[in-house]
């Protein structure tokens, strides 16, 4: 209960969770009754989060439950470093090591935040969301093991107790705005055709030229601090037209590639980061937007 009542002063929304798990302790759709906090229609965990502190008492006198953070209506977005699993290879990074990585390569020191040690040996790094900005949660987007919890997503707060040990805070007792260069790589790229689905060839190809002159010219101009950020962004924008055919992955990697370099970007980290960002958007765009 003082963990609960600890993090609702911090204006954080909580809700309670199955004593020792990570799970829910509220009941499911299916076994509703639609009657106290539901007589108006079953309401979810992210709905029935609080900061009500007699609702906070109420309900942990009922047993020692563990506590969720609902992310979203409590304006966080929580970093999430995970551990390998167990069957990863040996030498598989965790997710503290490449979200490092990654801070290295976009010129960036690792977030002071507050944070907290998971039961399982990972972090979670806390960050305020922007105002007006809805972001929702990544599995993987930013880095290998690290995943994001917005809205639609909660992490497990500090205070509570698994099977697998404690989670504790440690670091910063602050949490810090969530850097530019992190949400930029967040945000939803924007919808890069509008073009009806059963557009000519030749309309599609146009159209793609002029986005990949639009984007190298973005990355070409940009200032220090965005470059590999706006660089990721493009690659993941202009990837979904290498999977429709509309352009070819050489192109686009030599035209980024100049663009990134002419930026200040040293060459290897250009192709790293083309890459990385390639592989993913071509594998997630293999179906044209607005196709059966």
């Amino acid at each position: 209960m003082s963990a609960a009542l600890s993090a609702a002063e911090q204006g954080w929304h909580v809700f309670p969770l199955r004593p020792g798990t990570k799970r829910p302790a509220l009941h499911g759709e299916a076994a509703c009754s639609r009657a106290g906090a539901c007589e108006g229609g079953h309401r979810k965990w992210e709905q029935r989060a609080t900061t009500d502190p007699d609702r906070i008492r109420a309900t942990w006198a009922q047993g020692p439950f563990n506590i969720g953070i609902a992310t979203g209506p409590s304006g966080l977005l929580v970093v999430d470093l995970d551990m390998p699993k167990p069957n990863s290879n040996g030498d598989t990074p965790d997710g503290a090591t490449t979200f490092k990585a990654l801070c290295e390569r976009t010129g960036h020191a690792v977030p002071t935040t507050y944070r907290t040690r998971t039961a399982s040996g990972g972090q979670h790094l806390y960050f305020t969301a922007p105002n007006g900005t809805s972001l929702a949660n990544t599995a993987g987007t930013v880095a290998p093991l690290v995943d994001t919890r917005a809205w639609g997503g909660y992490v497990v707060a500090a205070g509570s107790i698994t099977g697998a040990g404690p989670y504790e805070p440690v670091g910063a007792p602050v949490v810090a705005a969530l850097p530019l260069w992190l949400l930029s790589i967040l945000k939803p790229a924007p919808k890069a055709s509008q073009a009806p689905s059963m557009a000519v060839a030749g309309q599609s190809r146009r159209y793609a030229d002029t986005a990949l002159a639009c984007e190298a010219r973005s990355v070409a101009g940009a200032q220090l601090g965005e470059r590999e950020a706006k660089l990721f962004r493009a690659a993941r924008a202009l990837g979904r037209f290498v999977a429709w055919g509309d352009l070819p992955r050489h192109v686009v990697e030599q035209a980024l590639q100049e663009a990134g370099e002419a930026a200040g970007l040293p060459p290897s980290q250009c192709r790293a980061t083309l890459r990385s960002a390639l592989n993913w958007s071509v594998a997630h765009n293999q179906r044209r937007q607005g196709a059966a």
